[in-house]
Order: C-alpha cells, then structure tokens, then sequence
C-alpha cells in the first residue's frame, strides 16, 4: 500500500477540521472535494475576487452529508479577524488564497505583496494563535528566478525574476521562522505547472492548457512563442491534491521545509499541444489536422523547467499518480463541458476583493 492509501485510510477512520483558504479557486475547490470525499469537516475561505461559487458546487455535489460538514466564510485573507474565525477549531490549514499571477504582479506589486504577504502572514498568526497542529501552504516554483540548474532542487533558487516570486519567497521565510520561534508546523508546496478541471480559460493571465482547448474548439489559433521545444514540469491536480494530504501527514521531522510538486517531467510545448488536440480528435476528428501558430520567442521566457522531486518522495511519500498524457485523458472532458456551459450562459464573474 502506497503512502497515499495509508493517509486516506487513516484520515478515514480519524476525521479531522481543516481551513482551506482560496477554496473557491482551481486548487482550493479541488481539495475541499478530496477532503470531503474522505469524511473530513472542512472550513472554506474565500472572497470570491478569482474564485467561482460554481466550483463550490461542484465539490459539494448538493450532497446533504456533504453541506453538513462544510462551512463556507467569505472573508479577505488581510482581515486578520476574519482569519482568526476562519481558524477557530481548525486541526490542519491548507493555505492556497493567494494573487497568483506574474504578470499582474509586474503591474501591481505594492498589491502583490498586500495580498500574498500580509495576507499570508494574517492567515498564518491565526492559525498559530488558534493552535493548529500543521499548516501546509502553495508556494511556487517562481521562486527559482534565474537559477539555471535542471532539475530544479528545493535549495538552489536564483534571484527573482518577479514581485510574485518575491512574495511566495518571503511566504517561505516566514513559515520557517514561526516554526522555529512559536512551534506551529509548516510544510510549503512548491507547484509547477499545475492543471486540471475547474481552471479557468477566461482573463488575461490563464493557463495555456485550458487557452488551447478553447481555442481549439473555437477555431482560434494556439500561439506557440518560439520553436515550441521550451519544456515545462506540467502536473496534474490530482497529484496537487495528494501533495497536500501527504504533507499534512507528515512526521514533525519533515516540516519546517519545502517541497517541488510536479511530475519530474519535461514536456514540450509542440508534444502538448499535439497531446491536447489529438484527445479532443477523438470526439472532434475535424481537429486532426490543426497545427500550432508560430511567433517570435518572448524575451525572458525560460527554455526548460523540470523538478527534481526526491525530496518529496523520500519524506513524504509522494509518488505522482497521474503523467501529464493522464491528467490531460481526465481533465479534457471537464473543459469541453466547462466551454459548453459558458456558451449556454453568460461568464460569471467573480465577486469581491483581491483573495
């Protein structure tokens, strides 16, 4: 039995209460699912700036045993009295509200560092002044900058690139202090290029996956900067999901450190367009013979990301379920379904302030 079984078992027979913070977003909604598909009660945060309430919908299920044991606040992680509602009676805390995009980190960066620092370290000081056994946290594979090293191993980062980087470094630093100065335990999560259902095609900063599916579909172009042949550690959610469930299991040995969440993978740019229109040719054979466009490379772009996920497989038991040609054969139904439904209705929009 896998480490992951041996969590789920245990976390079955032994329910505990967790905050998850940004719960409305793409991978807050994903672990409020996984959670309370294990019997657990879960607490979700969010003010509705990036997330949907449609997502919340898709975890709950309108599932009465479900609702019963999820409590919904929405509240800015900046308002430290909202965090510390938030953390009352909360056993572990999976911090994922964040502003989690680089280029609008470049545009706003006093706001940035509002939300991803002050925000973080609300969240934080609350679940420390309620007692919370562990706090597991996304952090970002920003955090490497320039370090050109492949693959990329937790303690060898370069000099950011990015106000984002900065913040989700700093969220680093902090989470080690408070370990070391007031006990509470800590476990960040460095993501790569994380996918799956519920992330949203829409705005200026989406992910290329769900772009070039829309696109794809819609007859638009899939613009490829450069040859195509950068490579990135794309990882599936489900992976994301076990990542967290792992680190909240962990002994206090492994804490007080940071982990890369990936694959261990390079893709290219050309193998994943070719993997996503070839998985949607098998119900759209008109796609079959759709090719990339091709523009001038991006400067700043970086040529290849891989992640060297030893660390987390030693201490934690990580084992990747799903490569990305898996993830993809789950997650493509989800956003055809997901641009059918935005053709039926108008977009929703999100609600609220900055997460």
């Amino acid at each position: 039995m896998s480490r992951y079984e041996e969590v789920k078992d245990l976390l079955r027979q032994n329910p505990r209460t967790w905050l998850v913070t940004g719960a409305a977003g793409f991978i807050g909604s994903n672990l409020v699912d996984a959670l309370l598909d294990l019997g657990q009660t879960v607490v979700g945060m969010d003010n509705f700036s990036t997330g949907y309430a449609r997502n919340l919908d898709e975890a709950l299920r309108g599932d009465p045993a479900r609702l019963r044991r999820f409590r919904l606040l929405e509240g800015d992680i900046r308002d430290l009295r909202a965090c510390r509602e938030a953390c009352r009676g909360v056993d572990h805390v999976l911090h994922h509200a964040a502003l989690g995009s680089v280029p609008l980190s470049l545009e706003q960066p006093l706001l940035a560092n509002d939300v991803n620092v002050n925000g973080f370290l609300s969240v934080l000081t609350a679940a420390r002044d309620a007692g919370v056994k562990r706090f597991v946290y996304a952090a970002s594979s920003a955090t490497y900058g320039d370090s050109p090293g492949l693959p990329k191993t937790e303690d060898d980062i370069g000099r950011a690139l990015s106000p984002y980087a900065v913040t989700k470094h700093v969220n680093e630093l902090y989470a080690g202090v408070y370990q070391r100065a007031y006990g509470i335990q800590t476990v960040g999560l460095r993501y790569f290029n994380i996918f799956g259902r519920r992330q949203d095609p829409e705005g200026p900063y989406a992910a290329v996956i769900p772009i070039w599916v829309r696109n794809l579909l819609t007859g638009e172009p899939c613009a490829i900067n450069g040859d195509g042949e950068n490579s990135r550690d794309f990882c599936y959610v489900a992976n994301v999901v076990q990542a967290n469930l792992l680190a909240a299991a962990a002994p206090e040995e492994a804490t007080d450190r940071v982990y890369n969440v990936a694959c261990g993978e390079r893709t290219t740019l050309n193998e994943l367009f070719f993997l996503i229109r070839d998985g949607l040719a098998a119900h759209h054979p008109e796609l079959r013979g759709r090719l990339p466009l091709y523009r001038e490379a991006r400067a700043g772009d970086v040529r290849e990301s891989q992640a060297d996920v030893a660390r987390a497989r030693t201490l934690l038991g990580y084992e990747p379920t799903h490569t990305v040609a898996d993830g993809l054969r789950e997650a493509l139904d989800w956003y055809v379904r997901d641009l059918a439904r935005r053709a039926e209705t108008a977009v929703e929009v999100p609600l609220g302030a900055v997460a």
